[in-house]
């Protein structure tokens, strides 16, 4: 195991070799598998690029060879700050065959948070490509090789600048390795208990940490998040998201498709004609999306025009879909919500396709393993019983057991037994988990416990009300005071006096009730479509 990770304890992962949960594959010779039993079909699809297994596994291990060639070893860390594109995919398989350690960017990040990946990473090398949208990686990438000594390689998906090395002539599809390259890659070929992956930890509310995740963990994620969600040959996976997000990589995401033998269609952008466009052009079968998107999507009236009727299934992540918007997609679309909540370290719930209504519509969903131990803890971490609310802890097969170079965040956040801390107040009945929103997103208000997520789910029954975010601003007197955040339908108004006339209708406790209304036009949000509660929050205090 690579020295500042913590090595997964040896019993268990001898019984989840017997239990056959963990296949000792790597992530690239999972890919590989599905290619040898269907080398002609169709893997990735982007704009007018049709790509298949044997070209996807082609390319991406004459990469790792060029990768070998250029002085990358088995073990160091690459920064890969890719847009979705074909180039990310490649990359990321190249990557795992050579046994080098791909650490997640997102097109979003900047110098700040680029600069602590690369030092926290120790990273040999850094992916970037040359302009996104109106944003220049180079010069970017040319002042982290300067400060770093370490960063020996800057790679250019497109135009390098002077001392930056461009990906594409790396990526020589039709190119043949020789048997000494085959054989080098074959040396070079990790452990499948080797780190294959670092995803990065939420960073909301802190630095991001780099959570480390095996071979055989990662693929096994994959794996059980694509049965959960019904994929099979047949599935046409469309990507939204950031590929580097570990909801769009592997839960089910990309990974999870490639494992089932379906295809993968990459959205150039979020733009809602050209996404229902290619739903209706490559018979798109699911989709992973979050709020945002979503909530756009049902007021609009552009889906409308196009054929849906290959669409299965909506996967909502990162933030929990309120249960009238899961009503309305299934009313609109036709096809059947599911909600995925979970985390990059590990444990992945998800509802279950055919969960009776009150599940599928009101719950985040059940484990995807049998094996996953969940808990929910009061504030003593005792374990409370079954429908109080505490904080969800979990241990399992695909959970990692600390994070990189991180002792001190790694106390904290495992229980002395080894579970890890999801940080989500919950309340579970049987397998099935109800969130209710962040330990830290409870509104204190005098020592009476406001759920964010309780409030909002009441407000977006207002018609007028398209999006909502309850924040909790400081008060001299109670500590903390709710405020509604709210981004209204078009041509529509709302008052307070009418909010709180409202949410009095529903005969919650007076202490809920918010105290300030803010109309807004949008909110921030991250990368990856979650609200940034944090930004919102400092914005309205100043």
């Amino acid at each position: 195991m690579l020295e500042g990770c913590v090595p997964w304890p040896a019993e268990a992962a001898e019984k989840f070799r017997q239990l056959g949960l963990w296949e000792d594959l790597t992530v690239a010779e999972m890919v590989e598998r599905t290619m040898r039993a269907a080398p002609d079909k169709t893997a990735v699809v982007f704009n007018d690029r049709r790509i298949s297994y044997e070209e996807l596994v082609r390319s991406s291990r004459q990469l790792a060879g060029a990768l070998l060639d250029l002085g990358l070893k088995p073990r160091d860390r690459v920064v890969v700050q890719l847009p979705n594109a074909p180039e990310f995919i490649v990359a990321y398989l190249a990557l795992n065959w050579m046994g080098a350690i791909p650490v997640m960017a997102l097109r979003a990040h900047r110098h700040a948070e680029v600069r602590h990946f690369i030092r926290a990473s120790g990273a040999a090398a850094y992916l970037v490509p040359d302009v996104v949208g109106s944003f220049d990686y180079r010069p970017m990438a040319a002042e982290m090789a300067a400060e770093f000594p370490f960063l020996r390689h800057v790679i250019v998906a497109g135009e390098p600048a002077p001392g930056q090395r461009a990906l594409d002539p790396l990526i020589d599809a039709g190119a043949v390795l020789d048997d000494a390259s085959n054989a080098r890659l074959l040396a070079a070929r990790p452990s499948p208990d080797e780190v294959s992956t670092m995803l990065l930890s939420g960073g909301t509310t802190s630095v991001s940490k780099l959570i480390p995740r095996t071979h055989n963990d990662y693929v096994l994620n994959a794996r059980l998040c694509a049965e959960a969600a019904g994929f099979d040959r047949g599935t046409v996976f469309m990507a939204i998201l950031p590929l580097g997000h570990n909801y769009n990589l592997a839960s089910p995401g990309l990974l999870g498709t490639f494992y089932a033998g379906g295809t993968v269609v990459i959205a150039a952008g979020t733009d809602i004609e050209a996404t229902f466009a290619s739903v209706e052009r490559e018979r798109v079968s699911a989709i992973a999306s979050v709020v945002p998107l979503i909530s756009n999507w049902l007021n609009s009236d552009v889906p409308k025009r196009f054929d849906l009727s290959s669409l299965k299934v909506v996967q909502n992540g990162g933030a929990r879909l309120a249960p009238e918007l899961r009503m309305r997609m299934r009313d609109q679309f036709g096809c059947t919500p599911q909600e995925i909540y979970g985390t990059a370290e590990g444990l992945i719930n998800m509802t279950r396709l055919d969960d009776p209504d009150e599940l599928l519509l009101e719950s985040s969903g059940a484990p995807v393993s049998e094996f996953d131990e969940i808990k929910v803890l009061d504030d003593n971490d005792r374990e409370v019983p079954d429908g109080e609310a505490g904080e969800l802890v979990v241990r399992g097969p695909y959970t990692i057991h600390g994070y990189f170079n991180a002792p001190e965040k790694n106390a904290e956040a495992f229980t002395a037994d080894g579970f890890y801390r999801m940080g989500d107040i919950v309340r579970k009945r049987g397998r099935y988990v109800f969130t209710e929103g962040r330990r830290k997103d409870l509104i204190n208000r005098g020592g009476e416990k406001i759920s964010c997520d309780e409030i909002e789910n009441l407000i977006f029954g207002l018609p007028q009300v398209k999006v909502v975010a309850l924040v909790g601003l400081p008060d001299p007197v109670f500590g903390e005071k709710a405020c509604a955040c709210v981004i209204l339908q078009p041509g529509t108004t709302l008052g307070f006096d009418e909010l709180i006339a409202y949410l009095r209708q529903q005969k919650i406790a007076s202490f809920k009730l918010p105290e300030r209304l803010e109309i807004m036009e949008e909110f921030p949000v991250s990368p990856v479509g979650k609200i940034l509660k944090r930004e919102l929050r400092e914005r309205l205090t100043a």
